[in-house]
């Protein structure tokens, strides 16, 4: 593999992870802490708009708040993960099957994805606490896919195509449109930008390679 393909490979899975660890769960202390020290790195030239837009608002959130007290900043985006994504009455379901029209939420759909994760040989972690069309789950899947690439094995670019064709590229633009609607946190608008343009560049990279 050349040193171009590797890092390639590197930054295709910082961006997933960052995305897991930003919708896996509320913000850990760990998470936060990074986030304010400089851990997150953003590219220094123009990607593509939606990713572009991202970069520039989790650079502005973290510009902001790179002088307060990571636990209050910690302490704020809890508050609004909760509101967002858990509730008592979240504001929005972060999961495939309440965005498709074609299954029940929740209910039918959810064998046909796990079909899809289990054709390539993965089980999802039993650490996500939500179902299996979780949006933070169907992301490890493509870190899962990404990672085997890695390693050479190239019938899962044809996997990941049938995965953004049928699944993860079916509703993560409306589930972004969604999140920066709602959200009153401009970390959260950010994670939404960059996850919508993750999504099209890897899907461009799955057609292209399959």
């Amino acid at each position: 593999m050349s040193v171009d393909q590797e890092a390639l490979y590197d930054a295709r899975l910082e961006l997933v992870n960052f995305l897991i660890d930003a919708l896996a769960d509320v913000p850990t202390a760990e998470f936060v802490e990074a986030l304010l020290d400089g851990a997150v790195r953003f590219p220094d030239e123009s990607v593509d708009d939606r990713l572009d837009r991202g970069f520039e608002r989790l650079a502005a959130f973290i510009e902001e708040n790179e002088d307060r007290d990571p636990a209050a900043v910690q302490d704020e985006l809890e508050r609004e993960f909760t509101r967002l994504f858990v509730g008592p009455r979240p504001r929005i379901m972060a999961h495939e099957t309440y965005y498709r029209e074609d299954t029940d939420f929740r209910g039918s759909g959810l064998a046909r994805i796990e079909a899809s994760y289990g054709a390539a040989g993965w089980s999802p972690p039993e650490a996500y606490p939500e179902e299996n069309d979780y949006v933070a789950v169907e992301l490890a899947f493509l870190r899962y896919l990404i990672e085997r690439q890695r390693d050479g094995y190239e019938e899962t670019f044809g996997y990941q195509r049938v995965f953004h064709e049928e699944h993860l590229s079916e509703w993560i633009d409306e589930f972004a449109a969604d999140v920066r609607e709602t959200a009153d946190v401009r970390f959260y608008e950010g994670v939404a930008d960059v996850l919508e343009g993750v999504v099209a560049f890897e899907e461009e990279i799955a057609m292209q390679m399959a």
